[in-house]
């Protein structure tokens, strides 16, 4: 997925469909995780919870995303202080083992198929040290939101060439790599979730 197309429109795009709920979505644990010291940012789109992010804390950050527009535009809000930028493929970078004290991914996950979700998700893993947080929000899928998610992926397929069509449940994987649920929270109906999970030591 790449959203260098729609990067400039994508906040109000978001604002028009959801209000400010996938903001509070992404900003509900930021407390929680204030203190790492090194974080994974994985395709954060125009940096609004990077900015809020490094405002917190004193992180060191790696901020990777598939669109330079996106990347250009956190660029533009965040700063570059204590952030590297990478323009990359998350599926195909290197990552370092046992790197992260935590992971970001604010709706990112359901672009992935899964295949896909289920190899990001041990590549990711596998950079994380033992005990890191993983900060997740994310898309689930109610009996009554299925026509809203199908046209939503079909946007995503038209405007920044998503190659996955359905939503995948990331939950199992996670405590498949070993991460615990610690807390978790979500609205407009259990259609968006909040999540702070922890791996194992």
């Amino acid at each position: 997925m790449n959203c260098d197309r729609i990067a400039r429109a994508y906040r109000w795009i978001e604002y028009l469909f959801y209000g400010h709920e996938l903001e509070r979505r992404r900003f509900c644990y930021l407390p929680d995780v204030a203190a790492a010291k090194r974080a994974l940012i994985l395709g954060d789109g125009d940096g609004r919870f990077l900015a809020r992010f490094c405002a917190a804390s004193q992180a060191s950050v790696d901020c990777i995303d598939s669109s330079a527009r996106m990347l250009d535009l956190a660029r533009g809000r965040a700063g570059n202080g204590q952030i590297r930028y990478i323009h990359a493929d998350a599926l195909a970078l290197p990552l370092a083992p046992t790197s992260y004290d935590l992971i970001v991914t604010h709706f990112f996950l359901d672009c992935f198929d899964a295949a896909g979700l289920e190899s990001l998700i041990g590549r990711v893993a596998a950079a994380a040290q033992p005990g890191a947080l993983w900060l997740i929000s994310e898309f689930r899928e109610p009996r009554w939101a299925r026509p809203l998610l199908t046209v939503m992926y079909l946007f995503f397929r038209m405007t920044a060439d998503l190659a996955n069509n359905h939503l995948v449940d990331h939950r199992p994987l996670l405590a498949a790599r070993g991460f615990r649920l610690l807390r978790e929270e979500a609205s407009r109906g259990g259609l968006i979730a909040s999540e702070l999970w922890r791996l194992s030591k």
